[in-house]
């Protein structure tokens, strides 16, 4: 039941053009982070800090891969006036745990032109962390207008509109198992 759900959005006339990134390299890739963050977080308070609506898949499995002791905690934000990727954000849910002397590992979707993830960084920063890092599943470098230091990076992937494992269009989408491209 389930498959044939996901197969209809590949076939027939629909808003996804084809899979990017299939759920069996998803899962093992996020396997992988997990690792590699498990290795350098070992005997560290680690305050993984997921950026809502994205990324909350993403970061459920990833958290489930650490095999170290880390808390979750979730930060929602929102464009003003409705113009996404100007970096011209405000926050609509904070952090509810404070961050001060811990070791941030701040879970992005994806980074686009970097705006809104230097916004965070900065935000976060400020709040005196014993460190912080940048997670980002998928990074789109060809829209960057910001360098910034990714940490720990899922895919590189082409200036395309995707959705799924989290990522939406108008709210939908987000259910699927695998990265899509949308059509243009």
């Amino acid at each position: 039941m389930k498959e044939n759900f996901h197969k209809k959005f590949l076939t027939g006339e629909n808003e996804i053009a084809k899979v990017l990134i299939p759920q069996n390299r998803l899962l093992q890739r996020v396997s992988e982070l997990g690792a590699v963050i498990s290795q350098d977080y070992e005997d560290k308070d680690l305050a993984v800090v997921a950026i809502l609506k994205g990324s909350f898949i993403f970061a459920a499995d990833l958290l489930r891969d650490l095999t170290v002791n880390a808390t979750i905690d979730f930060m929602s934000i929102s464009s003003y006036a409705g113009q996404p990727g100007s970096g011209v954000v405000r926050i609509t849910k904070d952090l509810e745990e404070s961050v001060t002397g811990r070791h941030i590992l701040l879970v992005e979707d994806i980074i686009d032109t970097g705006l809104t993830a230097n916004y965070l960084i900065r935000i976060l920063k400020e709040r005196g962390p014993a460190s912080l890092s940048l997670c980002a599943l998928l990074d789109k470098s060809a829209r960057r207008l910001i360098d910034l230091p990714i940490a720990y990076r899922g895919f590189d992937i082409p200036d395309v509109f995707v959705v799924g494992y989290g990522m939406d269009f108008q709210q939908k989408y987000r259910n699927l198992p695998y990265i899509a491209v949308l059509r243009a």
